[in-house]
């Protein structure tokens, strides 16, 4: 079981249209990768009506897991491509993860990720492996 226990999660609401720039940021600043889903909601700067219906805004919410100590330049990043010092455009919140289970890496095609070959990871990972069965968990 790989289990991480440095790690941070960092939430952004933006209004739609921005969480892609969002991530790219986050992902330029050192983030793996992020998952953005949709939402609405309002805010004080976004109570707007059309023929007295008031208009619940669309947003995009990203969601990003990063080990600690990239944690708040990957915030920063997220935040100055977002613009999130100016009013209504969104915020970003940061959360400390006791324990993540099953986040995976992307792995580059010229394998130039992992310094080991295959075969030395898969002969760490048994050892590993075989470890845990008498210590027990690492979480």
């Amino acid at each position: 079981m790989n289990c991480e226990t440095d790690v941070a999660l960092i939430i952004t609401v933006v209004k739609k249209g921005w969480a892609e720039v969002a991530l790219k940021a986050s992902v330029d600043a050192g983030a793996q990768g992020g998952t953005v889903m949709y939402g609405r909601g309002i805010g004080m700067h976004e109570r707007k009506t059309i023929l007295g219906m008031r208009i619940e805004p669309e947003k995009e919410i990203l969601i990003t897991a990063v080990k600690r100590n990239l944690s708040d330049q990957v915030m920063l990043a997220i935040s100055e491509a977002a613009e999130l010092s100016k009013p209504g455009q969104g915020i970003s919140m940061m959360l400390p993860l006791d324990k993540v289970i099953g986040r995976v890496h992307m792995i580059p095609e010229d394998d130039s990720f992992f310094p080991l070959s295959a075969m030395e990871v898969d002969r760490q990972e048994e050892k590993e492996a075989e470890k845990n069965m008498k210590d027990g968990p690492k979480c």
